[in-house]
């Protein structure tokens, strides 16, 4: 009757939680790459109902068939040897069942890593999406536009997002668009959706990162392209310029509300452009200091008489090396 009593208590919580939302938005994708994240969770937990049903009958059957009974106490069972195929059978299942799901998981993972299938002919647009302690910030190159915790998009286009940091590891995600991916300092990560039906869908950082990550939501707007390019030309004739002290002054604060430039921080603090991009994106300091040496001239170098240093006496370095220690 416990047992009974414990089950009955946790389906009923799990009614409830279910019940609860007004949607699963992970499980109501509304583009391809979600679409296909929630292929794979649905035969995933399938997969595993089915497990636990073979299981529970199995359980059950054992419970039945070898319960106590009313034989005399030296009753002794007939001795039964071990089946091969029996146990050929359940060790061959589960690495079966492991077989399927990998091929599955990684089939799915290299899918949703490009531009989705029926696109691959489109030009993305690109957004650049930095996050910052504890907001968001959208750059769009190709308009000369930005926004702050809000995204518009078209429909039926694939998008390019292009994610890094500028504080702690953020995690963007759109749940009925695609799933979550990183946004970290010094590189750059990319995340591919398209969106194919118009709406207005929540976005938020899904990582843990501080104080305020509970309030790092935005809102990923969906439109089609008539008026996406509507908004663009509004948002020209009617925002203000994105200085570089306006963009340090947002970086400082903790929350702010939604907010439009007709220009975007990469002009004045570019985005790095791969794993090994180093301080690019930092202060401005170091990325005027990295621009004046990638721009150096060494040729004055060339001609140098190395001579006069072959000797020099680097016991000073060597005393606050150890002078560190």
């Amino acid at each position: 009757m416990k047992r009974k009593g414990l089950l009955l208590v946790a389906f009923s919580a799990l009614l409830v939680l279910l019940t609860g939302c007004n949607s699963l938005t992970v499980l109501n994708p509304k583009g391809p790459v979600a679409k296909t994240q929630s292929d794979v969770i649905i035969f995933s937990i399938l997969t595993m109902a089915l497990i636990l049903l073979v299981v529970y009958i199995l359980y059950i059957y054992m419970l039945t068939k070898y319960r106590a009974s009313k034989a005399a106490p030296d009753y002794e069972p007939p001795h039964d040897e071990g089946s091969k195929w029996l146990e050929f059978t359940w060790t061959a299942i589960p690495v079966v069942i492991v077989v399927i799901l990998s091929v599955i998981t990684v089939r799915s993972t290299y899918a949703v890593e490009k531009v989705p299938a029926g696109y691959e002919n489109q030009k993305p647009l690109v957004i650049y999406a930095a996050s910052s302690n504890w907001k968001w910030h959208f750059s769009y190159p190709e308009e000369g536009i930005e926004t702050v915790n809000y995204v518009n998009f078209p429909t039926n286009r694939p998008v390019e997002f292009r994610l890094y940091s500028y504080g702690p590891i953020s995690s963007f995600w759109i749940p009925q668009l695609a799933g979550q991916k990183y946004a970290m300092s010094d590189m750059v990560t990319k995340l591919h959706i398209v969106a194919e039906h118009e709406g207005s869908y929540m976005g938020k950082n899904s990582n843990f990162s501080g104080k305020g990550f509970a309030h790092m939501e935005f809102e990923a707007l969906a439109m089609k392209p008539s008026e996406y390019d509507k908004w663009v030309k509004e948002v020209k004739e009617s925002a203000t310029a994105l200085t570089e002290q306006e963009f340090d002054s947002l970086l400082k604060a903790e929350h702010v509300g939604r907010k439009t430039y007709t220009s975007t921080h990469l002009a004045f603090k570019p985005a790095p452009e791969g794993e090994n991009a180093g301080h690019q994106h930092g202060g401005s300091e170091g990325t005027k200091n990295g621009s004046d040496m990638e721009n150096m001239d060494h040729s004055d170098m060339e001609g140098m008489d190395h001579s006069k240093m072959e000797g020099m006496d680097h016991s000073a370095n060597n005393e606050q090396g150890s002078g560190g220690n």
